[in-house]
């Protein structure tokens, strides 16, 4: 079983110290089942690919144990499977865990790359493969193997070669291959307990929550184990009460009256556009939704958002169990993340993303463009966001701190721009920025709106 893991961008050689694994000779390391060797078939400037070579000896786990013919004789020593997790554990425990002695911004940087599993086993299909990698933001290329083309009677294979290409943090690579590919094998070497949840959770950090096959990852990770499941499901859920939601920055933005202004000013750049179908990412506790529902203009609302809390808020704030029919289908919410391809995103004429994108990791933000302006793709995108500039102006706001203890960063209005304009070079959207709350002649606004339109 081979795994190989190539990047483009120069140097590409900087791949070694990420891994921790010098690209100028081969190593091997032994392992409870076999051996794993790591080499580099290719090392240049302008690419680098390192590959984990496994040796699983299937007569070495089980002798000794009065075993079958069918233990001895199997597809582990080929396929990929949780053999492969506890290797990249084993292996590049400090890639995985994101740490990098030599080159510590590396670690934390999004490099282009690419992954190649030379054999995945997925009986439940490409369709369920594609499903698992794609809403990560992975381009993903699918061959399937025949098991005997003389053989008609012996059905699908569930054998694939695999590749997986994006901009991504090599620690994210990894994690996402740790849990995905016993997930796609549906089966583990070894007993699964309680601790196997504390892996999930670990390793799913940061990209489970929202991932749009959540259950059945959790499922088939813990063997179908219900309790343990159930278990990790539960804490997957957001522990935020949603009643205190955003309080912070509401309280800080109080006296401009910011959270009022910022809903009309929405409303007014969708109906200029004449989006009549608006979907809310990340709605929290649906105070737009509500706005837009109470406009007639609007045919079909849908709310999405990463947590289940707030999405039960927005529930309660709409009064959605309490529609008549005939109302009930203009609305809608459900669970997602904004970092993840999901399809049920697609067909809108307008998006809107009130005071979110500064919550997301930096890193994240390759990932939330691709999603919203290369997948989902509406003709319009209404994004609000701080003004760093005007937070002096604030009173109770200590000098270089944000809004809000949960924001990542806060843009100036330069750099806004500067963001904005490369989404619109890179989709082929333009973009107008529109002022929000009392203007100061030298700060500028408290808020920055910028009003995508596919060009």
């Amino acid at each position: 079983m081979i795994l190989t893991i190539t990047n483009e961008l120069a140097p590409a050689t900087d791949l070694g110290y990420l891994l921790h694994k010098n690209p100028g000779r081969a190593q091997v390391f032994d392992l409870p089942f076999g051996r794993a060797h790591v080499f580099y078939p290719e090392s240049s400037p302008e690419r680098c690919t390192a590959a984990l070579l496994l040796e699983v000896d299937p007569v070495g786990l089980v002798r000794g144990r009065g075993s079958t013919l069918g233990q001895y004789v199997n597809d582990r020593p080929y396929a990929a499977s949780s053999f492969l997790s506890v290797a990249i554990s084993r292996v590049f425990g400090s890639a995985l865990s994101g740490k990098s002695r030599d080159r510590p911004e590396l670690a934390t940087t999004a490099l282009p790359l690419r992954a190649r599993l030379a054999v995945v086993p997925c009986r439940s299909g490409e369709d369920f493969l594609r499903r698992l990698f794609e809403p990560l933001g992975y381009e993903v290329s699918v061959e399937a193997h025949a098991l005997d083309e003389t053989v008609p009677d012996w059905g699908e294979s569930p054998y694939f070669t695999v590749e997986i290409s994006g901009l991504v943090r090599l620690r994210d690579l990894l994690s996402h291959l740790y849990v995905l590919v016993p997930v796609l094998d549906d089966d583990k070497h070894y007993w699964v307990g309680d601790d196997e949840v504390e892996k999930l959770l670990r390793r799913g950090e940061g990209w489970l929550t929202g991932h749009p096959e959540k259950e059945a990852i959790t499922a088939r990770y813990l063997k179908h184990q219900r309790s343990l499941a159930r278990d990790a499901l539960e804490r997957l859920v957001e522990d935020e009460d949603p009643e205190v939601h955003d309080r912070e920055e509401e309280a800080v933005e109080e006296k401009a009256r910011l959270s009022g202004q910022r809903v009309g000013a929405v409303l007014a750049a969708l109906k200029g556009a004449g989006a009549r179908r608006v979907i809310d990412l990340g709605c929290g506790e649906g105070k737009l939704l509500r706005a837009l529902f109470e406009d007639r203009g609007f045919g079909e609302i849908v709310g999405m958002d990463v947590s289940h809390r707030l999405l039960e808020a927005a529930r309660r704030r709409l009064r959605l169990d309490e529609l008549p029919d005939n109302q009930r289908g203009r609305l809608g919410l459900f669970q997602g993340s904004l970092t993840y391809r999901d399809e049920r995103l697609s067909g809108f004429d307008a998006a809107t993303l009130v005071e979110v994108v500064e919550h997301l990791d930096p890193h994240r933000l390759a990932a939330f463009e691709r999603v919203v302006f290369e997948f989902a793709r509406p003709r319009t995108v209404v994004l609000t966001t701080p003004n760093a500039e005007y937070n002096p102006l604030f009173e109770g706001l200590p000098a270089g701190e944000f809004r809000h203890r949960d924001h990542s960063f806060e843009w100036t209005r330069e750099e806004f721009r500067a963001w904005a304009g490369g989404v619109c070079g890179r989709h082929g959207y333009a973009v107008r920025f529109v002022p929000v709350g009392p203007e100061d002649p030298r700060l500028g606004a408290p808020t920055q709106m910028g009003v995508f339109e596919v060009a």
